[in-house]
């Protein structure tokens, strides 16, 4: 007897897609995270390929008092016209809810056909909008993470077929880990912002190098530093500094940096005072590599360097209302702390306010009382020492 042949087994949903329909659908997935609508593409995709009308990705579910978050693939594009009205009312209606965890189902076996068309949400919502047919997952991430998937399909059109079912069952396992990647890549970009949030409350110009020395961001201080050009300027892809001995003490700095960088070093920060045709303070600038990751792929691209200046002639952007919940102070005493914070004596600050010597006087004296110190030179460190300027 010949020996028995096996047969293996055939790709993922082979039944229904190509495996290099499959291939593109997975890349379109994983790279859905970067793209400017996350996973248009891909859901677009999905949509041709099952001939639906409408594929909806809901990466935060509607509740009372707070609207959800859906990413669509139609005809009409990524925003729908029912999409406020199902954020508003029809949320609380719709029964293709609370789906089995990372498997694919339709509508028709969750609740029954009959059931579903004959419900409120059928008549009132689907049925204007064309869904004869709908199937989806409800996604589930390690992490805590949820999110939902909801294809639809005409009333022309026929239900969905088993291959149908199979070959959507076969992506769940891959949009759920790109979820998961979008998750950590929110979190990040959320923490960023508040960190870069912060350094622009402190009055902080900030820049990142590569590896090459070339500059490759700036928050907005930094421009407004380097466009008035009193001292330091950016030059295409190059920081300068107006003073020739200056300028070569920084670039040394800098090259130091990258070269600790380069070797792995660990990150010491250099300082260099810069001086300002202006006749204004000198900006103090400081510099410092910053660390590999433990995985680092090999590009030039990436941050090496980070440029942190200070101009000490700004004044603070913090609030009046801030410094006063945080000190306790009247809004005229506010007024008067943060004018002898920004510099001015105290006769300066009473000529900018317009209130009197003595008047000026009392609101200090209350202010000295409120923070317990004697010196205006104290105060003036105690307020910069606290948390107002990350307001």
């Amino acid at each position: 007897m010949p020996p028995k042949t096996t047969v293996p087994p055939d790709p993922p949903a082979a039944s229904m897609l190509e495996f290099s329909q499959f291939s593109k659908l997975l890349a379109m997935l994983y790279e859905g995270p970067l793209e400017d609508i996350p996973w248009s593409r891909s859901l677009e995709a999905i949509r041709t390929c099952l001939h639906a009308n409408y594929v909806t990705l809901i990466l935060r579910s509607p509740a009372s008092g707070r609207n959800g978050l859906m990413i669509h693939a139609s005809a009409q594009g990524t925003v729908l016209p029912g999409e406020a009205s199902y954020h508003n009312y029809y949320f609380a209606l719709d029964p293709f809810v609370n789906l089995p965890t990372d498997r694919i189902i339709t509508v028709d076996e969750l609740v029954g056909d009959s059931h579903w068309r004959s419900s409120e949400m059928y008549k009132q919502f689907h049925q204007p909008f064309d869904v004869g047919y709908m199937m989806g997952a409800d996604l589930r991430t390690e992490d805590g993470v949820e999110c939902r998937l909801r294809i639809c399909r005409s009333h022309q059109g026929a239900n969905f077929s088993d291959a149908e079912k199979a070959a959507c069952g076969a992506l769940l396992p891959h949009l759920k880990r790109a979820v998961r990647l979008h998750s950590s890549f929110d979190i990040a970009n959320s923490e960023r912002k508040l960190y870069v949030n912060a350094f622009d409350r402190m009055l902080v110009g900030t820049v990142m190098l590569d590896e090459s020395g070339s500059v490759m961001q700036t928050n907005p201080l930094a421009d407004e530093i380097f466009a008035a050009n009193d001292g330091m300027r950016r030059r295409g892809s190059a920081l300068e500094l107006k003073y020739q001995t200056e300028d070569r003490k920084f670039q040394k700095l800098v090259r130091q940096a990258l070269a600790e960088r380069a070797s792995n070093a660990s990150s010491v920060v250099h300082a260099v005072a810069v001086s300002r045709p202006s006749g204004k303070p000198r900006l103090g600038v400081l510099i410092r590599s910053i660390p590999l990751s433990e995985w680092p792929e090999d590009t030039l691209r990436r941050p090496a360097c980070a440029i942190f200046v200070r101009d000490p002639s700004r004044k603070s952007l913090a609030s009046h209302e801030l410094v006063g919940k945080l000190f306790g102070f009247t809004p005229a005493e506010s007024s008067l702390a943060l004018a002898l914070t920004n510099g001015l004596t105290l006769e300066e600050a009473g000529e900018e306010l317009g209130i009197s010597k003595n008047t000026a006087r009392a609101h200090l004296r209350a202010i000295y009382s409120k923070t317990g110190v004697t010196r205006q030179a104290t105060l003036v460190g105690s307020i910069l020492n606290s948390a107002f300027s990350l307001g």
